[in-house]
């Protein structure tokens, strides 16, 4: 099973990084998967501009940077979103990564991983209807990293490991679900 981590956040000082990281370590503790953490800072993609949607597009994707980062959703089984809240939503750079790809998503499971003020559950709640629109199967169970529990630590006044201990229960509720869905859909796929 193939899980791709990806890092909703290229920010200077983002924290998305970190959460990756703990989410990669809790796939590690699994038996036949292969977690990957996909960082959009290593994939500088433009605004999407083109003339037509990729659910229609029959042309090659027109920029490296695109072709890379669909390889790799291309790849994946299933996706955890690693994602900060920025005024009620998801990143700019989340979105723009999402509306570049279309058939690589479809029936594919997604869940998130949000940190932020109530837990980044509104950004959640808008990247669950772009999955869906996408043709993904966004899950019930994630993990909200709420905002008490997330600012002392970004401030450097709070404990990391506490943060990240409070969470575990929620990551496997969401894990649990997420590999489920990933083997029935693959099957699926196949």
């Amino acid at each position: 099973m193939n899980i791709k981590i990806i890092v909703g956040s290229t920010r200077e000082g983002r924290y998305a990084d970190k959460v990756a990281a703990w989410v990669l370590k809790q796939f590690a503790k699994h038996q036949n998967i292969s977690a990957e953490v996909v960082d959009l800072k290593d994939f500088d993609m433009p605004f999407f501009d083109q003339p037509v949607s990729p659910l229609y597009n029959q042309n090659p994707y027109p920029h490296e940077s695109v072709v890379r980062f669909t390889s790799k959703i291309k790849e994946g089984d299933a996706f955890v979103i690693i994602a900060p809240e920025y005024n009620h939503g998801p990143t700019a750079v989340l979105k723009n990564a999402m509306d570049w790809v279309y058939h690589e998503w479809n029936n594919k499971p997604v869940s998130f991983v949000g940190y932020g003020s109530v837990g980044a559950a509104r950004a959640i709640e808008q990247l669950r209807l772009y999955a869906i629109e996408l043709q993904m199967a966004p899950i019930r169970n994630a993990v909200h990293i709420s905002g008490e529990q997330y600012f002392p630590v970004y401030f450097g006044q709070g404990n990391a490991d506490e943060m990240f201990a409070h969470a575990e229960k929620q990551n496997d509720a969401m894990m649990e679900q997420l590999l489920w869905w990933a083997e029935v859909l693959k099957k699926g796929r196949n």
